[in-house]
């Protein structure tokens, strides 16, 4: 339901009303905008009892009224933020913890007693969770307004800081939905708790003077650009220097602290400024986005240069919406703070903002919440019930990185998981060879073979439009219109371009044994990401404004830089483009430590990502001594979904690195490729992975399985994959990531368990003098047996029935950080950190990867038996005990766990089992705790038709229909690459 307005005001009521009108402790936009809606409904002749932690004067610089109550209660704290751009995930879980979970039940006493004291007559709430259910304690209605809710918010935080504060998000959604509606802002996310919507307009605070009248007061001509500085009130610390603007400029600084010193040419304004006044008086502002600055920017149609902030999941779907009006210029986070800010200040002057909706929202919205509290009910008769909802906003609150669409409004999850199955067809012949031509007509390729697969034609064909796009002015999708526009500008469409491609994997068998020296067998997919790139020399790369603002500044003339646009940003909330002056990895005549690269990439998380990519750079230059002389372009774009457990960022780390190396023709086998590429994510990105997901992204085959000793990495050849056997992967719709809390520590409970094994073993030896056991008592054999234990370089290497026998009772079930290190002193893993104060489970991670590793030799043997049902009942059974064993390290999750159990009701619910078609075993893949499940089947139609009935099952059951991964292409080394040239003449016919 969308509701707009003509009127400027909220009719009179012929009753008195009362609201409580809750908002939430989360910046100054919330009460900003309720400002707006609480002046028209005092207006009206109600009463309105704010309950809020923000100061007085932003309530009543707008609103003089003795029908404005202002009661003085923090009940939520929103995103507690480290500083201005960084939100600290944990600190806010934490946070709300304390604010709102422990004292709940005293909060739901006190408001309700509260609630009835004041006679309210409708609850009002942006956004805090417990003021719903509040109400509803009371028996009085509710309904919120706001573009985002808490548990949308929350859901991504609860997955780094590990399961602890999951309870969190579930209650947040359950309170959400004793709301009776919502009011729905413009430029909104995903809030599937509340069981009925209304749009409304922009809501935005009303002008009091006209820019000539500030311009005016000030002392400022209109032949001075004026930029407004708006960062919230934590712009504290930032050293802001006369440099930063050029001439002709002059910056109004909003919320800076009384002590701090400014330059002349920035103006510091009074705190209590009515900043609406202030951004019509200027010429465009510099800020992070909410949804005040982007709201009001728009209204009034001033150019935002903003700046990302960091795991602040709203901005993306506000940004979208700023891009789509034409009013928004990112800034990357290093140029805000080293000053390089006079080419985006230039771009924000050439910006028509074109927003033309209504901007009465404040008014609309007043005018539903009167009639409501009124008794009109808006609410539609076809309700969701409350589980359904609930199920809905947990659902989708793991999910918040899977949306394929960029839609600036709420994503229609349902129907583009559909669109994403539908999409899943075959490439006919002749469709096939038409797409053929298409590709090559704008390219003559000089190197290699596109071999067929049509996702390479595909990017191909991208390229091309890409190209005819720039010269020739074709418009794009509005929402990719950045992307594309950097990425036209990348290359020299003259000279020769290289293109590499490496695909995802599905973990078949092995998962985290291998950081444990296990035998995996992995799978190429046929998803896969392709890189396009070019070099140039310094003085003829084509550099983006601020990238040449950089260099000119620093005076050197043109040095090489590396210029990265990655296609599909919107998915995590990341900058689309990322560059940097190869001279940032030198340290005088050396390249940087991987510790410093590590801090150079994680100063902004909207560039984070750029560390897969750009991290590939430093390996080279650190292990194999190459120096790169000049300018490097390059363009990722990935068909492998993030998050899924599916090895997307092994294939972007092949890719790249199999792109920068072809370029330079530099000669990398695949496996060294591979085991380069395993250093960028354990050393620059800080993953801690092992080799598995890199070498099968750079040595696999198609329709094969990869077959390797983690030890620390032999291939040790291919196994076809017999003809009568089909692997396929559903996602959970359950972000996966080995960056994660839970991966972490499993990990480390697994090095914990070995050097517990190794100290066993020493203590048995006959030289040990602190035992029972006597050199009388030991064998030969076994004298060697503890001698090869005690200097156990792999846990895979020890036998199930010799950690049964001798260890398995001696290794406890968890232990402390601090008494693991006191007594062993260390784990000896390079790549992870004991916790002093965290407990780690020990002896569920030591027995995995000790049994993985006879279940793997076992499928490997199976594989090539004798075709037949207990062949493939065997070999399922091997899925499901790897399953359970993953849930007993705690990298499990409910949502895999119910696709295994689907897989497995599907297996055993026919008694006659048809010959031609059934399931037989699944299990969770990768690092776990979520992700894809790998499910094994009989090759026929009747097994892909199982398949599409579980993906039916799970979505009744959890309203997420999920992907499936199918079929399987070559890895990196055997497709190598590509080298093109665009033609000077098309094709012919």
């Amino acid at each position: 339901m969308r509701i707009e307005s003509d009127s400027d005001t909220v009719t009179a009521s012929r009753n008195h009303l009362v609201f409580a009108y809750y908002v939430t402790g989360h910046g100054f936009g919330h009460a900003t905008r309720v400002v707006e809606v609480v002046r028209h409904l005092i207006n009206a002749g109600h009463d309105v009892h704010v309950v809020t932690g923000a100061p007085d004067y932003v309530f009543t610089s707008a609103v003089q009224s003795p029908r404005l109550f202002i009661r003085k209660v923090l009940l939520d704290c929103g995103a507690v933020q480290a500083d201005a751009l960084t939100v600290d995930r944990l600190a806010s879980l934490e946070k709300y913890k304390e604010t709102a979970v422990v004292p709940r039940e005293s909060i739901l006493a006190t408001e309700t007693e509260w609630l009835h004291s004041i006679n309210a007559d409708l609850v009002v709430s942006d956004v805090v969770p417990v003021a719903c259910r509040a109400a509803a304690d009371a028996g009085i209605r509710s309904v919120c307004v706001t573009n985002f809710s808490w548990d949308f918010i929350y859901a991504e935080y609860v997955m780094a800081a590990g399961i602890h504060h999951r309870s969190i998000v579930w209650q947040i959604a359950e309170d959400y939905s004793h709301c009776e509606f919502l009011i729905r802002l413009p430029g909104y996310c995903p809030m599937p708790a509340f069981r009925d919507v209304i749009d409304v307009p922009l809501v935005v605070r009303r002008l009091h003077k006209s820019r000539k009248e500030v311009r005016e007061q000030l002392g400022i001509g209109e032949d001075v650009k004026l930029v407004i500085f708006n960062f919230g009130g934590q712009p504290a610390g930032w050293k802001l220097q006369e440099h930063y603007l050029p001439s002709g400029w002059l910056c109004l600084v909003c919320g800076a602290s009384q002590d701090q010193e400014l330059p002349p040419n920035f103006i510091k304004l009074a705190k209590d400024v009515y900043t609406p006044d202030i951004m019509t008086a200027c010429d465009c502002m510099l800020g992070k986005i909410g949804y005040g600055t982007v709201s009001e920017a728009l209204a009034y149609k001033l150019p935002f240069i903003f700046v990302r902030r960091d795991y602040f999941n709203e901005e993306s779907f506000l940004r979208n919406m700023l891009e789509y009006y034409q009013g928004g210029v990112e800034m990357i986070r290093r140029d805000l703070l080293t000053g390089h800010w006079a080419p985006y200040l230039e771009h924000a002057t050439t910006l028509r903002p074109c927003y033309d909706g209504s901007i009465n929202g404040g008014e609309v919205a007043a005018r539903i919440l009167q009639d409501t509290a009124a008794g009109k009910n808006y609410v539609s008769d076809q309700q969701l019930s409350g589980p359904r909802r609930l199920r809905d906003a947990i659902v989708l609150g793991y999910q918040l990185q899977r949306a394929p669409g960029r839609d600036i409004s709420i994503p229609e999850w349902y129907i583009n998981a559909q669109s994403e199955l539908g999409l899943r067809t075959s490439v006919g012949l002749k469709a096939g060879t038409a797409l053929i031509q298409s590709s090559t007509e704008e390219f003559e390729i000089l190197h290699g073979d596109v071999q067929g697969l049509p996702d390479t034609m595909t990017f191909l064909k991208s390229l091309a439009n890409l190209n005819a796009g720039h010269d020739s002015g074709k418009s794009v999708d509005v929402l990719q219109v950045r992307e594309r526009k950097a990425a036209a500008k990348l290359f020299n469409w003259e000279e020769e371009i290289f293109m590499t491609r490496a695909p995802g994997r599905l973990d078949v068998m092995g998962g985290i044994a291998d950081y444990s020296g296990s035998l995996v067998l992995q799978m190429p997919i046929r998803e896969a990401c392709h890189v396009a790139i070019q070099i140039t020399h310094p003085s003829k790369q084509r550099l983006w404004k601020h990238a040449l603002a950089r260099q000119e500044a620093k005076g050197q003339g043109p040095t090489p830089v590396l210029q990265i646009v990655s296609y599909g940003s919107e998915l995590s909330n990341r900058s689309p483009t990322f560059d940097m002056d190869l001279s940032d990895f030198m340290d005088g005549e050396k390249p940087i430590s991987y510790a410093a690269a590590r801090e150079y990439f994680a100063k902004d998380s909207s560039q984070k990502w750029a560390a897969y990519i750009a991290g590939t750079i430093l390996v080279l230059m650190t292990e194999l001594g190459v120096r790169f002389e000049n300018g490097i372009s390059m363009l990722v774009s990935s068909a492998v979904p993030e998050g899924k457990g599916v090895s997307s960022s092994a294939s972007v780390e092949v890719a790249s690195m199999s792109a920068i190396a072809a370029a330079h023709g530099i000669k990398i086998s695949p496996r060294d490729l591979a085991l380069l590429c395993q250093k960028v994510e354990n050393h620059i990105v800080g993953a801690p992975c092992g080799v598995m997901d890199q070498m099968t992204s750079s040595c696999g085959e198609a329709n094969k399985l990869l077959v390797m000793l983690c030890q620390p990495a032999e291939v040790l050849g291919l196994v076809d994959i017999p003809g009568h056997i089909r692997f396929w992967g559903i996602d959970s719709g359950i972000r996966h990531s080995v960056g994660g809390a839970d991966y972490g520590s499993v990990r480390i409970g697994t090095f914990m368990g070995r050097k517990m094994i190794k100290t066993i073993a020493a203590s048995m030896l006959p030289q040990s003098s602190n035992g029972d056991l006597h050199q009388s008592d030991l064998e030969d054999d076994g004298i060697e047996l503890f001698e090869a234990e005690s200097s156990l370089d792999y846990l895979c290497n020890l036998s199930p029935h010799r950690y049964e026998a001798v260890y398995a009772k001696m290794i406890p079930e968890s232990v402390t950080g601090d008494a693991f290190l006191e007594k062993y002193a260390d784990h000896c893993d390079s790549v992870t950190v004991i916790d002093p104060k965290q407990s780690y489970g020990v002896q569920a991670p030591a027995r995995h990867p000790i049994y993985e590793n006879f279940r793997v030799h076992t499928f490997k043997a199976l594989l090539t038996s004798i075709v037949s049902d207990e062949q493939l009942s065997a070999l399922g059974e091997l899925l499901y005990q790897c399953h359970y064993s993953y849930s007993a390290c705690g990298l499990g999750s409910d949502a895999t766990d119910r696709l295994v159990q689907l897989v497995q009701e599907m297996h055993h619910a026919k008694k006659d089992k048809p010959e031609d078609g059934t399931l037989f075993g699944a299990k969770i893949t990768g690092g776990g705790s979520g992700g894809t499940v790998c499910v094994l089947g009989r090759n026929s139609l009747k097994s892909s038709q199982q398949i599409i009935e579980i993906q039916k099952r799970y979505e009744r059951a959890t309203g997420y229909l999920p992907f499936v991964f199918e079929g399987s292409s070559p890895g990196a080394g055997k497709f190598g690459y590509l080298k093109i040239r665009r033609r000077t003449t098309k094709l012919n016919g």
